[in-house]
């Protein structure tokens, strides 16, 4: 056994990985399928997507056209993949209209959709593929069809087949994923045969165009409940936002155990500037999350195996301004919050991560002989799989020991990676003794 021990002089955040060659994907928005191994996303050429997700669940609902293009335009610039975004939206989706004074449905009725309303929704998807990105788009919030709230309910099997083949078809032809659930989880059989309906409804309208995922209510997975429904193409976790140096890799590390394989990501992980804990009696709304929690949670996810992560902003998911009321304790404009430090660390993540085959990595405990394996310090890595290269995330900067034997190479190139920045700093360069 060969051994690395990293000793880290700098007490930043870090991330460190060991190489041999780089290596460069382009990951344009297209329509998507799941590779062959059952692990990542690629477009219809075969080419690696690297999903890195926005939360602007409002988009559709509160944002006009000339706001829409600044956000789209700004996400694309910062290096997103996909917009999440919601139809049938949270914040009085139904009863508040658009900005052009349109609302989704006549009568509230999924069956009787509102052609101008969802010509706005049209430009935006139009506008975001002509920037090359997919919308991840959620035809419901999941109130419309929960028990928990039966006075918001509008949807049944019928109608949600109806209401998805609508969908289905409308948008057959653009960049899309398919985003079912809604922050929500089955609670009982009617709520499942809805979901069954609309995911049917959304594959006879798209002509099974366009993959299909679930987003829960968090903590949860969407594995819980349709891990083997034929319809779920990847799954979606909700690692949620309950505490600090909660180890969302775990959730990654629960889908990548299931059979059969499918890609897995965190669709809501703690949100940049969102009240810690808030759901909880006694939490502290001066204790927000900032850009260390959002890349913490990028980093442990996606060495952990997901395919990609979702970023978000607790201002930007509602698109908070002074025309309305903020949301658990929203303060700052969608427009300022855009720029806030954890979105440009999303890029720089998926810059790490593209340039060089990410779709070979596994996660690999393995690796690491010691350090930090518990707490907000616990260090991940991942190896590819002909080890050609390794990524290793020490959170906090903490010193660690690497087998070095399990990389296989003539040459190994040691490198400092500042997720922060995007700054590398070269260690120094081993030959051959330390490779076995």
């Amino acid at each position: 056994m060969t051994i690395m021990r990293i000793q880290t002089t700098l007490r930043i955040t870090l991330a460190i990985f060991l190489l041999i060659g780089i290596f460069s994907f382009s990951a344009h928005a297209q329509i998507l399928k799941v590779s062959p191994n059952g692990r990542q996303l690629v477009n219809q050429d075969g080419k690696p997507f690297f999903y890195l997700g926005d939360t602007a669940w409002e988009l559709f609902h509160r944002l006009n056209k000339e706001e829409a293009d600044l956000y789209l335009t700004n996400r694309v610039k910062k290096g997103f993949t996909v917009i999440q975004a919601v139809v049938l939206a949270e914040l009085n989706g139904l009863t508040e209209p658009n900005p052009f004074g349109q609302k989704p449905l006549f009568d509230n009725d999924p069956a009787k959709p509102n052609e101008q309303y969802f010509k706005h929704v049209d430009y935006i998807v139009d506008k975001a593929a002509s920037l090359g990105l997919v919308v991840g788009m959620l035809p419901t919030w999941g109130a419309y069809m929960s028990s928990m709230n039966p006075e918001k309910i509008i949807f049944n099997p019928q109608n949600a087949f109806t209401f998805g083949r609508f969908l289905g078809q409308r948008y057959k032809q653009k960049p899309i994923i398919w985003i079912l659930g809604g922050d929500h989880n089955i609670s009982n059989d009617v709520e499942r045969k809805i979901i069954e309906a609309m995911a049917k409804g959304l594959r006879e309208g798209d002509a099974g165009n366009h993959l299909i995922t679930y987003h829960p209510r968090g903590p949860g997975f969407s594995s819980d409940f349709f891990h083997n429904a034929p319809w779920l193409d990847f799954n979606m976790y909700q690692s949620s936002h309950a505490a600090h140096d909660n180890d969302n890799g775990l959730y990654a590390d629960h889908d990548y155990k299931l059979m059969p394989t499918k890609p897995t990501l965190d669709g809501e992980p703690r949100y940049e500037r969102i009240p810690a804990g808030f759901y909880f009696a006694g939490s502290d709304p001066k204790d927000r999350f900032d850009d260390y929690d959002s890349r913490q949670a990028a980093y442990w996810s996606v060495l952990s195996g997901a395919c990609g992560h979702t970023y978000g902003n607790n201002n930007i998911w509602q698109m908070y301004s002074q025309k309305h009321t903020p949301i658990i304790g929203a303060t700052i404009p969608w427009f300022e919050a855009m720029d806030h430090p954890g979105a440009f660390q999303m890029g720089i993540l998926k810059k790490l991560f593209t340039a060089r085959p990410f779709q070979i990595l596994a996660p690999n405990k393995n690796i690491i002989l010691d350090g930090p394996d518990t707490g907000g310090a616990k260090i991940k890595a991942a190896l590819a799989n002909d080890g050609s290269y390794a990524i290793v995330y020490s959170p906090r900067g903490e010193k660690f020991t690497l087998d070095i034997s399990l990389l296989k190479a003539d040459k190994l190139r040691e490198i400092w990676f500042d997720p922060r920045y995007g700054e590398e700093h070269k260690i120094h360069t081993s030959g051959t003794k330390g490779i076995q």
